[in-house]
């Protein structure tokens, strides 16, 4: 560990918890734009951010009608500041549902399958708009068609012949990354492609390259 990251540590155990969380609820919201495939559900982060902004909401209503003028230019204040909680909530919200509309059985796979880890892809609001989605889109698409199909070809993740109906992202796709700690050496899959990441670097790399290393928060997109 050398200096800087000294210096770091020490800057953010003298920022008050609500910055940190607004800070990282931007990241969140920076790399869920930016990311071709779904990311992890960031569920302390978000019970903190929803939790705050419930009683701030609830202090507003309590101290509404209030004549005292400083009280008046706090709540203002206070107001101010929920809102920007609530545009990054909304907006992170939004591109999550994006790309669980737009890959509703990838995204449904993957959640299964990363249930009994430590950070499901879903929260559980997401889980049950994709299953409710999910179950209303293949009754559509019965009644539509898919009834007049013969029986095998009916399913809509079929995987027959080497060839799977369940439609994926592109994770291929170049993205921006910030190195946030040395990583050391990166190839890409399918070249011969090989660089050095470094902290403080930025470059611009496939995503399927770096994921591992967001994951880890040794790099962010930006």
């Amino acid at each position: 560990m050398d200096i800087d990251d000294l210096l770091a540590e020490v800057a953010v155990d003298g920022t008050p918890q609500e910055t940190r969380d607004l800070q990282e609820l931007t990241r969140c919201w920076v790399a869920e734009r930016v990311a071709p495939e779904l990311l992890p559900w960031p569920s302390e982060l978000m019970e903190r951010v929803l939790d705050r902004i419930r009683r701030q909401i609830e202090l507003v209503e309590d101290q509404t009608g209030n004549m005292d003028p400083k009280t008046n230019f706090k709540l203002i204040v206070i107001q101010t500041e929920v809102e920007r909680f609530k545009f990054l909530v909304r907006s992170f919200l939004r591109a999550r549902i994006k790309k669980i509309d737009a890959h509703p059985l990838h995204t449904l796979n993957l959640h299964t399958a990363s249930i009994d880890t430590f950070q499901p892809l879903l929260s559980p609001s997401e889980h049950q708009y994709l299953t409710s989605h999910q179950s209303l889109l293949s009754t559509h698409y019965s009644t539509s068609f898919l009834s007049q199909f013969p029986a095998s070809l009916q399913r809509l993740d079929d995987t027959t012949g080497g060839i799977s109906m369940v439609d994926k992202p592109d994770e291929d796709k170049a993205v921006f990354v910030r190195v946030l700690r040395d990583v050391g050496e990166v190839w890409v899959d399918g070249t011969e492609k090989r660089f050095q990441m470094k902290r403080g670097d930025v470059w611009v790399v496939r995503w399927s390259a770096i994921r591992q290393w967001v994951g880890t928060g040794d790099c962010e997109l930006i």
